[in-house]
């Protein structure tokens, strides 16, 4: 009976240690399974107005939502999702289509004096979120 009680505590014990001391690459993977804003590459595809974006002005969009702060998530209620993809005042969005892991995922961002609303939208799901870069607002792309 009492080398039941060792063997558990010992086992416990070791358990614990693993958990609490993670190497940093399981870390960084875990933090990025959970993360709503991801860093862009150059390999993603832009455009406004169905117009594609190359060259510098791409380099320099793609940096600065980057650098992007995030303000908050948004819910979308069942049912509200065109209101998200379609707000009224007629803007036209930035749309940027990159590929995330297999999945094939594309933004939508607004442009506003104050934030930007992005609305990512992957197979059947759709996250909306808000963020705050300055450089980006008040770029040429900002209207």
């Amino acid at each position: 009976m009492t080398w039941v009680v060792i063997v558990s505590i010992v086992v416990v014990s070791a358990l614990k240690i693993l958990i609490t001391c993670l190497p940093t690459p399981v870390v960084k993977w875990l933090v990025g399974k959970f993360e709503l804003h991801r860093i862009l590459n150059m390999d993603a595809e832009i455009t406004v107005g169905g117009e594609e974006i190359k060259g510098a002005e791409k380099e320099e969009l793609i940096t600065n939502f980057n650098k992007g702060t995030f303000l908050k998530k948004y819910y979308i209620h069942p049912g509200s999702e065109r209101y998200f993809l379609y707000p009224e005042g007629g803007e036209v969005p930035i749309i940027v289509d990159f590929i995330e892991g297999k999945k094939r995922v594309s933004l939508w961002l607004y442009v506003y004096r104050d934030h930007i609303d992005v609305v990512k939208q992957y197979s059947e799901k759709m996250i909306a979120y808000s963020i705050y870069s300055n450089e980006l607002q008040s770029g040429m792309l900002a209207e």
